[in-house]
């Protein structure tokens, strides 16, 4: 059978007079879309300018929600209850839903952002606030997790659907968590290099860690590509031609998990 594979970028982050990377042109490139929902980033005007985007290049879409963190991006851990983390999942993802379905569409999955994503990936209590505030909007909504992570351990033990989701522009350290940020060489921006590391994700389940430890993800379904990277159009443009030349179908994740 034709491997399968879903391209997904973070996108509707621009706000109020602040633009944040190119949404119109990354779009075509892309077959899901994570949108920011309000909290780190976007605001009503972009989530339905971003859906409707969407919607015009027949691209999925999923609630991208965040720590509450707008001046932090989304990127620094905060202390919260798993209370306040299950509302905060649901008031943001039942806001995007709501401008989803004013012109017809539904969401297709749910992605923690930054570092409630990175938080996530190791601690079960958090996990478990997102997946409940996921299962009580929508039980057919997809989870997008990295592997053998506690947020995908703990949808799949949920009976939800997990999208197990790598990253073609940033580097991995050993144990297959993201360099920071604020290390060199954590984002990669020459496409060849992308589209190498993507194919080789999606068709061996492994990458190369910073250290030339080799990581086993084990099967893959969808990559990300980070929507404000300088080189994000360029880079999106490429793994989808590179992977569809290396005979990989590139689809909504929707549709074959």
């Amino acid at each position: 059978m034709k491997l399968q594979i879903d391209i997904n970028c973070d996108l509707g982050e621009s706000y109020g007079a602040f633009k944040i990377g190119n949404d119109e042109k990354i779009m075509p490139h892309i077959t899901s879309a994570n949108i920011a929902c309000g909290f780190h980033a976007g605001d009503p005007m972009m989530m339905a300018q971003t859906i409707g985007l969407a919607k015009k290049f027949k691209v999925a879409v999923g609630a991208h929600p965040g720590y509450p963190d707008l001046l932090g991006f989304g990127r620094r851990e905060m202390q919260l209850t798993t209370e306040e983390v299950k509302n905060y999942v649901i008031y943001q993802a039942s806001a995007l839903q709501g401008f989803a379905k004013t012109i017809g569409m539904k969401l297709q999955h749910v992605k923690p952002h930054g570092a409630l994503y990175n938080v996530a990936a190791k601690d079960q209590k958090l996990s478990k606030a997102i997946v409940d505030a996921v299962k009580a909007l929508d039980r057919n909504l997809i989870i997008f997790a990295p592997p053998k992570s506690a947020l995908s351990s703990v949808a799949s033990r949920a009976g939800l659907r997990v999208a197990c989701e790598v990253f073609a522009d940033r580097s991995y350290n050993s144990d297959g968590s993201l360099v920071s940020r604020e290390q060199p060489n954590s984002i990669i921006h020459e496409p060849r290099k992308v589209v190498e590391r993507a194919a080789k994700m999606v068709k061996e389940g492994t990458v190369l860690a910073v250290n030339g430890e080799v990581i086993n993800f084990g099967k893959v379904h969808t990559i990300c590509v980070h929507g404000d990277t300088p080189s994000a159009v360029e880079l999106a443009k490429a793994l989808k031609k590179g992977l569809t030349k290396a005979e990989v179908s590139v689809k909504p994740v929707s549709s074959f998990i």
